[in-house]
């Protein structure tokens, strides 16, 4: 996404209340994380907050960023372990006028299963393909965490699929 849309998208949330989420800023130092991961490191971010859902005390770091240092900023989602990301949002498409972030399933693990996540995100998601409403304005923000929440938690169960059921049969 373009800087000007992720500022916007970053200002939406920072002026936001949702009843469902506590919503915490991060701080940068100079337009970068310190110490947050070494994925992150020394790469310009214009936001980072940490988004606790209270009803499930789940919660992901959401992070505004130059993620490849190319002028193309992703909302990239961690897991609040930090351990790895759940989501890179990148893509801004026009769906009847209106701007959605685009994303889709993909998984690229190294095990030769990735076929097995794919067919089952397809089965129990609709589509390997998410399409989520860039919200008009902070009271839109409490929806587009759902949506978001929704997509990381649904990604999880998709890569950790394989380990519930044994496809070698």
């Amino acid at each position: 996404m373009k800087k000007i849309e992720a500022v916007d998208l970053a200002d939406l949330i920072k002026k936001s209340t949702p009843a469902k989420y506590n919503i915490k800023l991060m701080e940068t130092v100079n337009g970068t994380l310190l110490g947050f991961h070494q994925w992150t490191n020394g790469k310009q971010t214009l936001a980072g907050f940490e988004v606790t859902r209270v009803d499930s005390d789940t919660t992901y770091y959401f992070l505004f960023i130059d993620w490849h240092r190319n002028d193309n900023y992703y909302l990239v989602i961690y897991l609040h372990n930090k351990s790895t990301t759940a989501a890179e949002l990148r893509v801004i498409k026009e769906m009847d006028g209106i701007p959605h972030i685009a994303w889709m399933y993909n998984p690229l693990k190294r095990d030769g299963k990735n076929d097995q996540r794919k067919a089952y995100f397809k089965q129990m998601f609709g589509s390997r393909k998410v399409h989520i409403k860039i919200p008009g304005s902070p009271f839109d923000i409490e929806g587009f965490f759902d949506e978001l929440f929704r997509l990381c938690q649904n990604r999880i169960k998709a890569d950790k699929i394989v380990d519930v059921f044994d496809f070698e049969i």
